[in-house]
């Protein structure tokens, strides 16, 4: 056992917010074997603390939280700061008698992966980068030595962290906005690269708030400034782990079950969005010359592209066909990594499985194509409201989702937006950073 006196067992909600219950580390094998208690109606809470009115849970109803035993990370006890050790597992959502919930996050993409793999025998490789601010260091210039220095030791603490936790980090950088930093995590199979996700944040916020720090992760702290997304990278496998998104003789060198694939995401993706940006605030991000998404489209290099073709390096040997992914550039932190990742591989499967006349092969913008050029392609939902219009719309889209996920996701979605009705922008992305 490491020093962690509690286990936390843990899941994550439609907000993005990690709950869940502790037990005595005593009881550590018990919890493994039968989890933990939960409640349907815990799957309304909305990012403000209340349950969302309307949603498909009342008083009524039995979960358990059953933990996966391969989701074990130890956060080491900080004497210094006061904080003793924990040991967090995440955990699905199964019912009484362990068989699985419909409406569980993590069991969305798990049934969504397994479904790929039956129907295409294609498997998903996944990475999260994350964008967040760190308060409580001096002003320093975007992308400098002095910045990254300024944010010690907490930056080589967090690597240390995250590396012991097996969460292999890549990159920790300085980024563009003010306070603002980002951290990469090397690419994993779909559902270990989501649970790297959910874990990241909490050992982020946990790690910034024992150094005296406060990390953010909202997607607009403030609407004159840079926001925060989460890139999702993604490729494809064969049943042989042969990558297949890669195509040297076809634009972009994106091969055809790969444009089939991105095809899927750009047809519902102004759908995919009341998933992947679900806060009222994500939309003041999502707009054109951010960085953010400026279009629904799929192009080689462009960082305002919904789906980036990202580059690939030949220097040390490198293999391109390994290193070639798509990024989907149209999330935050606000929506739960299982969900996101999940809807994104609905739709590809939809792409690939869907006739052509359905889902058509996307043009490939090249690196060079001007806003001209780009002037009439597809834009994305303008405000959350639209988001979820969308979503309702898309029949496709909905049958993807047990209806009292669906009812759930819709109700926390309105109470967050009459939570914030009435604020400037200034003040809903104020009310937004201070829960995320």
């Amino acid at each position: 056992m490491s020093d962690a006196a509690t286990v936390f067992v843990a899941t994550c909600d439609l907000s993005g917010q990690v709950r869940g219950r502790a037990v005595p580390h005593t009881d550590e094998e018990d919890v493994l074997r039968t989890g933990t208690g939960w409640v349907p109606a815990n799957l309304g809470i909305t990012s403000f603390g209340p349950i969302a009115p309307g949603t498909a849970f009342g008083s009524t109803g039995d979960l358990r939280l059953l933990p996966d035993e391969a989701t074990r990370t130890d956060i080491p006890a900080d004497p210094d700061a006061g904080k003793p050790g924990l040991r967090l597992y995440l955990a699905d959502q199964t019912r009484l008698d362990g068989e699985p919930w419909a409406c569980c996050p993590r069991t969305f993409l798990r049934t969504a992966l397994d479904e790929l793999r039956e129907t295409t025998g294609l498997s998903v490789t996944a990475s999260f980068e994350h964008e967040f601010t760190l308060e409580g260091l001096p002003a320093t210039r975007p992308f400098s030595l002095q910045r990254l220095r300024a944010a010690e030791p907490f930056g080589s603490d967090l690597l240390a962290l995250l590396d012991a936790a097996g969460l292999r980090p890549e990159n920790w950088l300085p980024e563009y906005g003010d306070d603002q930093f980002e951290i990469t995590l090397r690419p994993a199979d779909a559902l270990t690269a989501a649970d790297r996700a959910v874990l990241l944040r909490e050992l982020v916020r946990d790690l910034a708030g024992r150094r005296g720090l406060r990390a953010g992760f909202a997607p607009l702290p403030d609407p004159a400034g840079s926001g925060n997304g989460v890139h999702i990278h993604l490729s494809l496998q064969d049943a042989d782990g042969r990558p297949v998104l890669h195509d040297p003789a076809r634009p972009g060198s994106l091969s055809a079950p790969g444009a089939r694939f991105a095809a899927g995401i750009l047809r519902h993706a102004r759908a995919l969005t009341a998933w992947t940006a679900p806060s009222p605030t994500s939309y003041l991000r999502l707009t054109p010359h951010r960085w953010s998404v400026g279009g629904v489209f799929l192009a080689e290099r462009n960082r305002e592209a919904l789906l980036r073709i990202c580059p690939t390096s030949r220097l040390g040997g490198g293999e391109q066909g390994r290193q070639f992914n798509l990024e989907y550039r149209a999330a935050d932190a606000t929506a739960n990594p299982w969900l996101a990742l999940g809807v994104l591989v609905r739709a590809g499967l939809a792409g690939l499985s869907g006739s052509a006349a359905d889902y058509p092969q996307p043009v490939v913008w090249p690196e060079n194509a001007d806003e001209s050029e780009l002037a009439d392609v597809p834009a994305l939902p303008g405000t959350l409201p639209e988001a979820l219009q969308a979503l309702e719309a898309d029949k496709v889209a909905c049958s993807w989702f047990d209806p009292d996920l669906l009812t759930t996701h819709l109700a926390v979605r309105h109470h967050e937006l009459d939570r914030l009705d009435g604020l400037d922008d200034a003040a809903r992305a104020r009310e937004t950073a201070r829960v995320h």
